[in-house]
């Protein structure tokens, strides 16, 4: 069954690491959420067949949480008729800000389907989340699952970040400690991006800071998953760890590339196939063209090998890897042959392994993954 995304664009600051189409422009709330609407009931044909219902749903951002409830009770309302599901066997997610998460707002967010939260709190350090320009402080993540669990929650998500300039793997190791002592069912970890165009990429341009070390970095990763695991977390996708039965349903799906509708500025959708499809990362652009009975979405038709490519890199990222028989159905018998002689070298130097037909990243690939996907990659002209 397919997934559904919405997109909140929407931030009371911006984070100096940031790439994501966000705005400060909270203001334009009622007409974004006009204009989700509209596309809604204009798109979710595209993906949901007759009598289908979603299998999960995602609300990410942006900051989610600074919706306003009466906001989120009629993106549901349009919603509820094609939740086909009880709403204990969906996985319905909300991307939430420690600081956010007041009792009351917690309590009304248990009011409504949402039955998951992920929240960002990228480091218990105080100085560190004023280096991010976070709104929050270490002890409102506390807070916030606290807040969360008394309003009924059971299905928390915790994002870190690792590789601040001057972080030592003493450091991260602190952090990681304190994760797992929130005792939470599912923590995601990245490592800090110096993404092209934002506050942090600006800085390190400017020599006002210094990149970690590689040799730093691969102890941060390893004090990351040998922690986790040894807390009773599998690692099942190179930056997410679940406790059984937790992993991350929705995002499992982008994985498996299962069908998926995006709405909002800047969201992706999928059909499961040979079409993607994007909105413009512009709020102004989106909700006029809406506005004006039109919709802003650009299609995309992926070849054969733009497919496999897809399908390699993605399941790649995960604990089961790239099937072989199911290469085979889905794309043939040589670029089957293909990717098992693409594996051979890594298998060879311990960075991949082949179990019963499955290709899949070791401990030590999953460190420089980004190199191992690149070889299995066909070069489109």
């Amino acid at each position: 069954m397919p997934g559904l995304y919405i997109h909140i664009p929407f931030c009371e600051s911006r984070c100096i690491y940031c790439d994501f189409y966000s705005t400060t422009e909270g203001k334009m709330q009622e007409r974004y959420v006009d204009a989700l609407c509209r596309e809604y009931e204009t798109r979710k044909a595209e993906i949901l067949n007759d009598g289908e219902g979603w299998n999960t749903i995602y609300i990410g951002g942006g900051t989610p949480s600074t919706l306003q409830i009466k906001h989120l009770e009629r993106l549901f309302n349009l919603i509820a008729n094609d939740m086909k599901q009880p709403r204990q066997k969906m996985e319905i997610t909300m991307e939430c800000n420690p600081d956010d998460i007041t009792a009351e707002y917690a309590e009304a967010l248990a009011r409504l389907p949402i039955n998951r939260i992920s929240m960002g709190a990228q480091t218990f350090d105080d100085n560190r989340l004023l280096f991010l320009h976070r709104r929050h402080s270490s002890q409102q993540i506390a807070s916030a699952v606290g807040n969360l669990r008394s309003a009924g929650f059971s299905n928390i998500s915790v994002d870190l970040m690792y590789g601040f300039p001057n972080e030592t793997a003493d450091d991260f190791q602190q952090d990681i400690e304190k994760a797992i002592a929130l005792d939470v069912p599912h923590v995601s970890a990245y490592c800090l991006m110096y993404e092209e165009g934002s506050s942090l990429y600006k800085m390190l341009q400017q020599g006002k800071i210094e990149e970690i070390d590689e040799e730093t970095e691969r102890d941060m990763y390893d004090l990351l998953t040998t922690s986790l695991k040894a807390a009773g977390y599998e690692h099942y996708e190179i930056s997410n760890f679940a406790r059984p039965g937790f992993r991350s349903r929705h995002n499992s799906s982008y994985w498996n590339l299962t069908p998926y509708l995006g709405i909002g500025a800047a969201s992706h959708s999928f059909n499961g196939k040979d079409i993607r499809s994007f909105n413009p990362s512009h709020l102004i652009i989106y909700m006029e063209a809406l506005e004006n009975n039109s919709l802003p979405t650009e299609r995309e038709i992926l070849s054969k090998e733009e497919q496999y490519n897809d399908f390699a890199m993605l399941r790649l990222r995960t604990a089961e890897g790239i099937d072989l028989n199911e290469t085979e159905q889905l794309f043939g018998k040589a670029l089957r042959q293909r990717t098992e002689q693409t594996a051979q070298r890594f298998i060879a130097n311990g960075l991949l392994a082949n179990d019963a037909g499955s290709i899949h990243l070791t401990h030590e690939g999953f460190f420089v993954s980004n190199m191992i996907m690149s070889e299995f990659m066909i070069i489109i002209k």
